[in-house]
């Protein structure tokens, strides 16, 4: 998948990793009785999350999946720690909602700022009904592509890990339909 979206972004102009990216979480239904399953209580769903880092373009860059009753900051404290391990450190800039507003996890991402340059900015809803927040609208495009396969509609996997894994698959059939 990394592959695939550095190939996607050098088609559209731009440089293989991303230096801004857009985060949220989807608390989702499981159909099993597998492993991490919790409640979400602001949702009210009985499932897991899936915590999405993407980049501008709308490709997954990381994926974590949780029990439902995890919240939202530590599953970008993971997603970050899984990222950054993996060596890049282009990445300056994520956009995140309100949920994300913590002060813990921002001196946790002031700290990262020894080895990795990266502030969050918090992105807030202004006014009532529907608006297109700036920046945030495009992580919400990503979320919405995944549940074009009916196969993301509820959380069919036992493990965590199977279901990153599916999510990342159907990303790649996504970046393959793009490029080929």
């Amino acid at each position: 998948m990394d592959t695939l979206r550095q190939w996607e972004r050098q088609s559209q102009g731009r440089l293989p990793d991303p230096s801004a990216c857009c985060a949220d979480s989807q608390s989702i239904k499981t159909a099993t009785q597998g492993e991490d399953v919790g409640f979400d209580g602001h949702k009210k769903i009985k499932g897991r999350k899936r915590h999405s880092l993407v980049d501008t373009l709308g490709l997954i860059v990381a994926v974590v999946v949780t029990a439902a009753n995890v919240d939202d900051r530590l599953g970008l404290v993971t997603w970050l720690q899984r990222y950054f391990a993996s060596g890049v450190k282009r990445l300056r800039k994520i956009w995140v909602d309100g949920g994300y507003d913590a002060p813990w996890l921002s001196d946790w991402v002031r700290g990262l700022k020894r080895t990795h340059k990266v502030e969050l900015e918090v992105v807030e809803h202004t006014g009532k009904g529907f608006q297109v927040v700036k920046h945030r609208w495009k992580v919400e495009r990503t979320l919405a592509w995944i549940l074009n396969d009916r196969r993301h509609s509820r959380d069919y996997e036992v493990l965590t890990g199977s279901s990153e894994a599916m999510l990342q698959i159907s990303m790649i059939r996504l970046l393959l339909k793009r490029l080929a």
